[in-house]
């Protein structure tokens, strides 16, 4: 019951990071996109070791990933848990033909979470497969659809074997498609493949 909830803490942890200096400024970005607090910053000839104190959930999934990718893999990274601190937390569901995904409901900080949402939108219409019906992708918080994407259907010719100029044959058959594309898109199931769910997890940073 949100109503009995005192607070959400997070776990944060202490973050050492070794990076030549050529590429300081986007470790920087990063570690100050993800929420972090800068701790100290000293220089060994051309390399810097910065310390950062970040929340794990900004880390879990993909910042190492990218902290290689900014650097070219000339990075190390380090970390230990010092604890944790109240934050501005809420969850986050993925809806997918209007149905809640379990698996990709995440726990997000507000300021976060309509980035994070549209984010995973747009990935997840890259990875799900086209089916015969339109496909609604939402990422929502309580009852509040905070993003959207929407997956087009496969079109079939049902006009294919249609001959001349009958126009009303066609209309007929047009409009009983449509019918059933409405019918498959309240009951149809939509088949997720297994790798969609990391891949949508997996933040991608300009």
């Amino acid at each position: 019951d949100v109503m009995k909830i005192d607070r959400i803490e997070e776990p944060w942890i202490s973050a050492t990071i070794l990076v030549p200096d050529e590429f300081l400024g986007s470790v920087l970005k990063l570690c100050e996109d993800r929420r972090g607090r800068q701790k100290d910053l000293t220089y060994a000839g051309s390399r810097a070791m910065v310390v950062y104190d970040l929340p794990l959930n900004e880390v879990v999934f993909d910042f190492y990933d990218r902290l290689k990718s900014v650097t070219r893999g000339y990075a190390s990274f380090d970390y230990q848990m010092t604890g944790y601190e109240p934050g501005d937390l809420v969850k986050m569901q993925i809806l997918v033909n209007a149905e809640p995904v379990d698996a990709l409901s995440v726990i997000v900080h507000r300021g976060r979470a309509e980035q994070r949402g549209r984010g995973m939108c747009e990935k997840l219409k890259e990875l799900i497969p086209r089916h015969l019906f339109k496909i609604p992708v939402q990422a929502a918080i309580g009852g509040k659809v905070i993003a959207r994407e929407t997956i087009s259907a496969l079109r079939k010719d049902v006009t294919a074997k249609c001959y001349g100029g009958d126009i009303t044959r066609k209309r007929k058959l047009l409009d009983k498609q449509k019918e059933g594309k409405k019918k498959m898109r309240q009951f149809g199931r939509v088949n997720i493949p297994q790798d969609a769910f990391i891949s949508a997890l997996k933040m991608d940073e300009n």
